[in-house]
């Protein structure tokens, strides 16, 4: 083999230099350092970038990169939560991931522990997409800035080359496609995409210079604001001292029906807002207002002989719920996993490849199911209520809190989380309270008042499902039936061994006592714990793994929902 084409050879190319590709490119360093790995970025960084809002499960993949303190280095706002005008009730509610009184006031940069591993950051994609790439860059990927992809050379379903702008032509064992909505490999491989909802919105949005802070909670924590109007929404998002994301979101259909500028809806929308208008008096756009169609959609094929989507690529799910970085951090994380499982060969490649598409077209599916809910609830959009009407319809959605639950909760719960029950950073609690405040009726608890709980496998099949932690993954049994899964991993495993020793809710509750005091030394630690645990429990009820009984001789478990709560409140 010649020099030059020594050169064009790798063992990993992946398309597009955003979150995606860097996110894989380091994960792929760190932990193999001997593999070639090549980014491939058609644009010059830095550069703007929509999609800043960030979710607290992010910062732990920053720490597993390295990058987290060079992030944090940045300044970028810390995100404790979100105000929300939306629902039937046209009062402003808090979401936050943190209760405001336990947040500390400390000085920045900080490091990665206490409150920070439960809060997020608000990130200029300009700033926050360079240090990404740049520190991909310092472990040793070759990256390549201002080259596209013009062409893929496929045979069959491999991908056998890809002829770059630069004139060049490169080949790998494994290419990754992490270009976004482009989806270059996507469209080359004819792969098609489903759009399972009717959200297919447009997004009009600038940036604007020294708005308002609507909060300004310690040193640098802010929440960012979701407000509710008759048809759309408008998102305001701090992205440091001085730069604001502002943009608003409408139906399509909606903003076909207006036949006006996009430079006017979005003036329209930003000025029939009071907070918003409040907070941009004194505030200079850059008076460049891009725009997109935000429309959610799913790749029906995430991996091929040599290929794998990551990211935007492989699906879209709409901003409302802020899970885009969150998905695309995640998918590229997992896609690292699997090309160092590849490469190690410990483990069947079609169980590895399986496991990684499936695990994304649940995850994405899931948040797209759940923004659906989030508009068919939403009572503000006025001008939207048979949009509203007919996103519940197709979805065969009813609106009641315990209906909207058992419907969310199909199949998704392990998908974002295998060791405890989580749907886009919402615990089953957390879910519970919004549904509630949507519907304006009161939630319950699938396990209260009983006090037997029984398990059952019937019907089930055992299965291993992959487990990625510390650049391996590990087989981790599972029990599958239909739609549904239950891991034998974290709380689920917890309740598992305890409900084969024991059916009563006495001993189930003094042996999750113990194993919570056990495992947290703070007793606020513990008792969130406690409260988790037997939140699972109620999925594994909903879900069909555990029967609940009463025995009227004995005492019965009491699971209260109060109105509001530390994280989901009235606006404080």
């Amino acid at each position: 083999m010649s020099n030059s084409l020594q050169q064009n050879y790798y063992d990993v190319v992946i398309i597009g230099g955003g979150p995606a590709g860097s996110t894989a490119g380091t994960l792929l360093k760190k932990y193999a350092p001997n593999l070639q790995v090549l980014i491939l970025e058609k644009e010059k960084f830095p550069r703007d970038h929509v999609g800043e809002s960030q979710l607290p499960g992010i910062s732990n993949i920053l720490a597993e990169m390295g990058c987290w303190d060079k992030v944090e280095a940045a300044n970028f706002p810390i995100k404790i939560g979100a105000t929300y005008r939306w629902g039937k009730d046209p009062d402003l509610w808090d979401f936050d991931f943190i209760p405001v009184a336990e947040f500390k006031d400390e000085s920045r940069p900080a490091k990665y522990k206490g409150q920070r591993k439960i809060t997020a950051f608000q990130v200029d994609r300009a700033v926050y997409d360079d240090i990404l790439l740049r520190h991909a860059e310092e472990l040793g990927c070759e990256v390549q800035e201002e080259t596209a992809v013009t062409k893929v050379d496929i045979d069959g379903d491999r991908v056998t080359a890809l002829h770059l702008s630069n004139g060049q032509q490169v080949t790998a064992r494994h290419y990754i496609d992490g270009s976004g909505h482009m989806g270059v490999l996507r469209r080359a491989l004819g792969v098609q995409t489903d759009i399972p909802t009717r959200l297919q919105n447009i997004a009009i949005w600038d940036y604007w210079t020294n708005a308002e802070w609507a909060e300004e909670i310690g040193v640098g924590g802010t929440r960012v604001q979701v407000m509710s109007l008759s048809h759309g929404w408008i998102w305001f998002i701090p992205l440091g001292p001085t730069r604001t994301s502002i943009g608003f979101i409408c139906p399509a259909e909606h903003y076909k029906k207006l036949r006006k500028r996009p430079e006017e809806v979005y003036a329209e929308a930003l000025k029939s807002e009071p907070r918003i208008a409040n907070l941009i008096t004194n505030a200079t756009s850059r008076n460049k207002i891009e725009t997109t169609k935000d429309w959610s959609f799913l790749a029906q094929r995430m991996v091929g002989e040599n290929w794998f989507l990551a990211g935007e690529s492989a699906g879209f799910a709409d901003p409302i719920l802020a899970a885009g970085m969150t998905l695309t951090h995640s998918s590229a994380r997992e896609v690292a996993y699997t090309i160092l499982e590849l490469e190690r060969g410990k483990h069947d490649s079609g169980w590895l490849k399986t496991h990684y598409e499936q695990t994304q077209q649940r995850r994405i599916k899931q948040h797209i199911q759940f923004a659906d809910y989030w508009y068919a609830a939403n009572g503000q959009f006025t001008d939207l209520k048979k949009h509203c009407r007919d996103i519940a319809k197709d979805s065969g959605l009813r609106l009641s809190p315990d209906e909207a639950f058992r419907w969310l909760a199909q199949g998704g719960f392990t998908n974002d989380h295998i060791e405890q029950p989580v749907i886009g950073g919402f615990d089953p609690g957390s879910m519970k309270h919004v549904l509630q405040k949507f519907a304006q009726q009161k939630a319950k608890w699938q396990i209260d008042g009983f006090n037997i709980f029984k398990l059952n496998l019937k019907g089930a099949q055992e299965d291993f499902i992959p487990h990625y932690s510390q650049g391996e993954i590990k087989r981790i049994k599972c029990y599958v039936r239909g739609n549904d899964r239950l891991p034998i991993a974290g709380y689920y495993d917890l309740i598992f061994k305890v409900l084969s020793q024991t059916s009563d809710i006495r001993e189930i509750a003094n042996v999750v006592k113990v194993f919570c005091q056990k495992k947290f030394s703070s007793s606020q630690h513990a008792r969130i714990a406690f409260n988790q645990v037997f939140q699972c429990l109620d999925v594994l009820v909903n879900e069909g793994w555990v029967k609940a009984q009463l025995d009227k001789k004995k005492p019965k478990l009491t699971m209260t929902m109060p109105e509001e709560t530390t994280h989901i409140h009235s606006h404080q």
